[in-house]
This record gives C-alpha cells, sequence and structure tokens, in this order.
C-alpha cells in the first residue's frame, strides 16, 4: 500500500518541482545574463589582452595584466588602491557616526517622519546633481569659501589642492549617502523594547550609560548592515569622483578602482587592464566584508 501511495506522492512532489523552476526562470535567466556571464567574461578579461569590439582580438596573456597592476612604476596600489580605502573608510567613518547622532536625535523628536524624510531627500537626488553643486560650493568664490572668508579665514582650494581634494569628496559621499543609514538606524532603535531603559534608569543610569550599556549592543545588527553597505558603497565609488575631479585629478589624488577601470577600458582601450583591476577590486570587497562580519560576531552581534 506504501509504495503504491508513493508512486503519485512522488509525482505530485516531481510537478510541484517543475512548476517551482518555471516560476524561478525569469530570475535564473535575470543572473545568468547580468551576473554570472559578465562575471565570467570579465575573468577572462583580466587574463587577456583585448582593444574592445572584436571578440576575435582577444588575445590571451595569462597573469601579465595583475603583474603590470603590480608593477613597480604602477600607480594603481600607491595611490589608486590606497585612495580607494581611504575613501571607503572615510566615507564610513562620517556617515555612521552622524547618522548615529542624528538617528538619536529624531528617535527623541516630534514628526518624526518629516525629519526622516528631508534627511532622505539627497539619496532621490541624482549623482551629478549632488556633485556640482558641492563642486560649485567648494569653488574659490563658492559658498563655503564665501562663509570662510566671512569669518576672516583665508579661501581654500578644496578640489584643486592634493591634500583636500580627497577629503572634500569623501564629504559629499557621506552627507548623500547619510538618509539611508538613518533611516535603518531609526527602524533599529525603535525595535528596542523601552522597558530596557526604564529598568537602567531605575538603576540610577544616565543617558551616556543607557546609549553605551543598551543601545549600542542592541543596534549592533543595524551598524553592522549600515557599515558594509556603506563600506561597499565607498570601495565601488565612480560617478561622484567623475562628476567633481574629471580624471580623478589634481594628479591621482581622487583617483580610485572604479574610476581607473573605466578609463584604461574607455580611454586607453586596455580592457584586459580593466577586468583585472575589477577582479582585485572584487577581491577587496569580499575580504572587507567578511573582516568586518568576523569583528561583528566577535563582539556579539548577529549577523
Amino acid at each position: 500500500m506504501a509504495s503504491a501511495e508513493g508512486g503519485p506522492v512522488r509525482a505530485a512532489r516531481r510537478r510541484q518541482t517543475v512548476v517551482a523552476y518555471l516560476f524561478l526562470t525569469p530570475t535564473l535567466l535575470f543572473f545568468t545574463v547580468f551576473l554570472a556571464l559578465p562575471l565570467l567574461f570579465a575573468v577572462l578579461l583580466s587574463q587577456s589582452r583585448w582593444a574592445g569590439f572584436d571578440l576575435t582580438d582577444i588575445d590571451p596573456v595569462g597573469l601579465d595584466n595583475f603583474t603590470d597592476l603590480f608593477a613597480g612604476g604602477s600607480t594603481f596600489l600607491t595611490p589608486i588602491l590606497t585612495n580607494t580605502l581611504l575613501y571607503a573608510i572615510g566615507t564610513v567613518a562620517i556617515a555612521l557616526s552622524g547618522s548615529l547622532l542624528v538617528a538619536n536625535c529624531i528617535n527623541n523628536l516630534r514628526f518624526q517622519g518629516l525629519w526622516r524624510t528631508l534627511y532622505f531627500l539627497p539619496i532621490v537626488t541624482t549623482v551629478v546633481a549632488v556633485g556640482n553643486v558641492w563642486k560649485y560650493m567648494y569653488e574659490p568664490g563658492g559658498l563655503i569659501n564665501g562663509v570662510l572668508n566671512g569669518l576672516g579665514m583665508p579661501s581654500f582650494a578644496f578640489l584643486q589642492d592634493p591634500d583636500t581634494a580627497l577629503p572634500s569628496v569623501v564629504v559629499v559621499q557621506a552627507w548623500a549617502s547619510i538618509g539611508t543609514a538613518i533611516l535603518i538606524l531609526t527602524a533599529g532603535l525603535k525595535s528596542i523594547p523601552e522597558v530596557y531603559y526604564e529598568a537602567a534608569e531605575l538603576d540610577g543610569a544616565d543617558k551616556f550609560t543607557l546609549f553605551r550599556k543598551i543601545t549600542l549592543p542592541l543596534l549592533r545588527p543595524s551598524l553592522l548592515f549600515v557599515c558594509i553597505t556603506q563600506f561597499i558603497t565607498g570601495l565601488q565609488s565612480f560617478a561622484l569622483i567623475n562628476v567633481m575631479t574629471g580624471d580623478g585629478g589634481p594628479g591621482d589624488a581622487t583617483n580610485v578602482a572604479a574610476l581607473e577601470m573605466y578609463q584604461q577600458a574607455f580611454q586607453y582601450g586596455d580592457w584586459g587592464l580593466a577586468g583585472a583591476a575589477a577582479f582585485v577590486l572584487f577581491l577587496v570587497i569580499a575580504v572587507s566584508t567578511v573582516v568586518q562580519l568576523w569583528l561583528f560576531r566577535r563582539k556579539g552581534a548577529e549577523a
């Protein structure tokens, strides 16, 4: 009897499996066409010489592109990859600390939805618009230098000075991305039960102790998500730097890995070197993400 019933059951399960894969087919095709195939093609290009357009001109060269990236006279490791890491770290530091402060303030205000909306507005603004507005604000005759002059301070060549160009763009990137972090952190703050704060206040805890002993530990999952996503965004940044500094100038002061990949591929026609740089950037993102997950888990966060 069991074997007689087993046939129809297995047939029903097979039909369910077929129907499930039919529903998954559009998604699987999308990821195959726009993720798997480009990834495989990038791996192929990283080990080839190719000027673009004609696939028959692809010339395998093994690991020569990676050797060229890290050769003695190459600028990829220093300053390009160094700039990329500094850009990402600076963006995370400013955006995370700023969003945590603002989220705590919003959590204690009325009309919280209005404040979250106002801080989220830069996210829906195009990168080109944000970059151009800040670019003009940074000009010697712009708003920021006008304020500094009004305070009796000299003007600064923010985007023209190699020492200040990268930090200036980092500030804009952090400002533009702080809205998303605020939304995530305010949601995390709302999920913390008020009973914890009430019990701690009955024991005489002050606001700083409440923040350090209750808010931060229980907010770690949200902080982990914000930290990882902001860091990945910083490592992949290209458009804002391209709008504000053009080719990563002055010199290579603001040149980052994504911008270098674009220049190698579309300006110099060296798609192989661009593919190798993309593969290195992928490894940097993967390693940095694993390190952040390990650090947060070591401190007790549930990732």
